[in-house]
């Protein structure tokens, strides 16, 4: 099944299909989502388990949760990676393009030759499975989530509609974010109305371990303000974390502080593996990071993408700085 448009009709019709085929299948669903997952992915992922648990599916989730999002998680939820699938299991992948099999984690989906559900959000997706629904207009795959789960006639219940919440919140910068629609107001009143515990997610969201803030003191040393302060770049490597006793999980959240410096149009975060990058952008203005992580091989939204590039960093940095640049040009040469 291919999806070519988000249209009101499109996107109920998909929305449709993906219900109908979660309701058929039989056997196990195993839910996966992307690699490092972020609030978006395991909101949608703990949320569509728990809507399907709780009218007797068996539910696999096999996922790396974060520390900073653990605190949502119930012991039995969530499952160590897969090396098989059970039989006669339909997959559905969650946030992610399903047909980049590098990318979604928690089991070996290039292995899996039976039936593929895909719920996402990015414009990126290259729109492929046996049943889709892919909207960029919602800001979150949680939203998405919700109208499967409406579709599915599940009852709602304060568990389920709290990690949709999560999603919601985290993809749209705590409502901040320009992907705001009115209907991402409306589908967060259903979720409240579901006894979504929004104060609760912002308070466990605002606490950081000691380690978040050694770690920021060394990578603020690395900052650097180009262009004339429009592009705001930062590094870490595995000896700050030494150094620091941090981990990888506590660099998630800086880009986005980095972001909010006055006259930054986009925000770099240069994750230095030493014969490998990872690099985490977002952007404002009208500047677009997806078109940067695009020239990269990554992908993403346009105010927020990423991208993987198995060269050291002074190698990536040349191909960083020309992607940039070929950005800045097309954002100035636009007509007002």
């Amino acid at each position: 099944m291919t999806a070519s448009n988000t249209s009101s009709a499109t996107y109920s019709a998909d929305v449709r299909a993906v219900a109908d085929a979660l309701g058929a299948h039989t056997g196990p669903l195993v839910l996966l989502a992307h690699e490092n997952p972020d609030g978006d992915a395991l909101g949608s992922v703990l949320g569509l388990a728990r809507a399907l648990r709780s009218v007797g599916r068996e539910v696999v989730a096999p996922m790396d949760v974060p520390r900073y999002l653990a605190f949502l998680v119930g012991p039995t939820e969530i499952s160590a990676s897969l090396d098989t699938f059970p039989p006669e299991a339909m997959v559905v992948v969650l946030d992610v393009d399903n047909n980049d099999p590098v990318r979604v984690a928690g089991a070996p989906l290039s292995k899996f030759a039976g039936p593929v559900v895909n719920i996402d959000h990015h414009g990126t997706n290259r729109r492929a499975a046996t049943a889709l629904v892919v909207d960029p207009s919602r800001p979150a795959t949680a939203m998405i989530v919700a109208d499967v789960i409406d579709a599915m006639n599940i009852p709602w219940t304060e568990g389920i509609a709290t990690p949709l919440m999560l999603g919601l919140n985290t993809d749209t910068g705590s409502f901040r974010f320009s992907s705001v629609t009115p209907d991402t107001f409306t589908c967060a009143g259903r979720l409240l109305a579901h006894g979504a515990r929004l104060a609760w997610l912002n308070d466990e969201l605002g606490q950081h371990p000691h380690t978040y803030y050694t770690l920021l003191r060394e990578v603020l040393n690395t900052l650097e303000f180009q262009h004339e302060g429009r592009v705001v770049l930062a590094r870490v490597d595995d000896g700050m974390l030494t150094r620091t006793g941090a981990t990888w999980e506590d660099v998630e959240s800086y880009v986005s502080l980095f972001r909010n410096a006055e006259g930054a149009q986009l925000a770099v975060m240069v994750k230095d593996f030493g014969d490998r990058v990872k690099l985490s952008l977002r952007s404002r203005r009208g500047l677009s990071a997806q078109n940067v992580a695009v020239a990269l091989g990554g992908g993403g939204h346009v105010s927020a993408a990423g991208a993987t590039v198995n060269e050291p960093y002074p190698v990536v940095r040349t191909q960083l700085e020309q992607a940039i640049q070929s950005e800045l040009d097309r954002f100035d040469a636009a007509p007002l």
